[in-house]
């Protein structure tokens, strides 16, 4: 199924970018998930250009990201819709699992969301991070909660002793 797996070193650990021919990135495995093992197949320029935004963004500094390289076809409608709402999410900014779904057209569907962003085959590409619980508690992900807090942190939202993202972060 894939053509190349390229190991990415970062500040936060090492991070895997899985593509196919084309290429279309159908995979981004963050530090600590499994399979995060040896590179293999030939490179490819698109993909060591995400790569080095990966390590730029993972360094706390900014990044747009596009979206053309990511094999989103493979994931269901709910949750392209869902993954597409949360790339425009701006970087210091959060957003709660029931907003988006609200603006979705879909009120009262957070949990759906946040199922949705569970399976998010796209991290750090596709801000998922950047999602939090609707009392502000930074909720799970999947690189674990204090890879999300550091990655919150580094991108200049407030976040409190208690774990909870300041109300003034949200848009």
């Amino acid at each position: 199924m894939t053509a190349g797996r390229k190991v990415v070193p970062t500040a936060l650990g090492r991070v895997v970018i899985e593509w196919q021919d084309g290429p279309r990135v159908v995979r981004i495995l963050l530090p600590g998930e499994a399979g995060t093992g040896r590179a293999s197949g030939p490179g490819h320029p698109a993909v060591d250009r995400l790569a080095q935004d990966i390590q730029r963004a993972l360094a706390g500094r900014p990044v747009a990201f596009g979206s053309d390289l990511l094999a989103l076809d493979w994931c269901p409608a709910f949750q392209q819709a869902v993954l597409r709402a949360t790339a425009v999410i701006p970087r210091g900014r959060v957003s709660t699992y029931g907003r988006l779904a609200e603006k979705l057209g879909r009120p009262g569907a957070a949990r759906a969301v946040g199922n949705a962003l569970a399976r998010n085959p796209f991290p750090v590409v596709i801000p998922c991070h950047r999602v939090v619980r609707s009392d502000g508690g930074i909720g799970g992900f999947g690189g674990g909660v204090a890879m999300k807090r550091a990655l919150l942190v580094m991108e200049g939202v407030e976040v409190g002793a208690d774990g909870r993202v300041r109300p003034e972060s949200a848009c």
